[in-house]
């Protein structure tokens, strides 16, 4: 026990060895402390408020659609003056319109698009081609096998995209995927998630659509799939507008052409056009 002064000089004597390189690494620790401190409030950069607003009415979700690799970088073009306050396609016209105001512009309309599966081969419509034993993932099935189908160009079925989907819009029934329009806000986030390559956005209007990937000769569609494209040029010949053509074996169209007329419909042979 510690009774006299000299009792605990003699302890903090002992002591001196440990505190003294504790008190100086404390003393120079506080001094760069300070220092950052000092740095950053002089050489930080002035972060503008406008992109941060911006950036407050945004999805959030980084998805890309509006060209900028994610909702942060958008915000700052915007903010720049370097990008349209109507880019932003999950967001749609509201949030065009509270971007807008933002920036103290005139909004703009979103040009709306919707994901579409290019591909309508159901159980009942092709068949397997193996009982796949692997993971269960469509890009594992597509790297080693080309997918479990018959046709080399179908969806595999294992659901990639519905993983990748933030809103819930994409399920898989009857062996593959399908959207869900009203759940769908175009983020496009599904596409690049296809190892097939077989989902695309188009644009959010009556338009006529094919439901096929394929570009076999109609011969080796026809065997794989019931409902394939198998490129008869019958919808070509009777469009009237010249907004349907038929290029490596597959229906192709030009949207801003296309009147939603049905012409195409009536005369596809296998059912793989239909309107929405």
């Amino acid at each position: 026990m510690l009774t006299t002064l000299s009792d605990i000089l003699k302890v903090i004597e002992n002591l001196s060895p440990v505190l003294i390189p504790v008190a100086i690494m404390s003393g120079l620790g506080l001094i760069a402390g300070m220092g950052l401190a000092v740095a950053s409030y002089f050489l930080a950069v002035p972060s503008d408020e406008r992109a941060e607003k911006v950036l407050e009415r945004l999805p959030g979700i980084n998805c890309g659609a509006c060209g900028y690799s994610g909702c942060g970088e958008y915000a700052k073009a915007v903010a720049e003056g370097e990008a349209e306050v109507n880019l932003c396609v999950p967001g749609g016209d509201k949030t065009a319109e509270e971007i807008a105001k933002v920036m103290g512009v005139d909004a703009k309309d979103v040009i709306e698009e919707i994901a579409l599966v290019h591909c309508a081969g159901t159980c009942d419509k092709t068949n397997a081609r193996m009982e796949y034993k692997g993971i269960k993932t469509c890009e594992s099935a597509s790297m080693h096998y080309k997918g479990t189908g018959v046709c080399q160009y179908s969806c595999v079925g294992f659901g990639d995209c519905v993983g990748k989907c933030p809103y819930g819009a994409i399920s898989i029934r009857d062996g593959i995927a399908v959207i869900d329009e009203e759940l769908c806000t175009g983020c496009g986030l599904c596409v690049p998630a296809c190892p097939k390559g077989i989902i695309g956005m188009i644009p959010d209007k009556h338009t006529a659509l094919v439901r096929c990937s394929s570009k076999d000769s109609g011969a080796v569609t026809r065997k794989a799939c019931s409902i394939g494209c198998i490129g008869c040029k019958k919808c070509e010949k009777v469009c009237p507008e010249d907004a349907i053509h038929i290029v490596d074996n597959l229906f192709t169209i030009d949207y801003d052409k296309c009147t939603a007329c049905g012409e195409c419909v009536k005369v596809c042979p296998v059912d793989c056009i239909i309107l929405r």
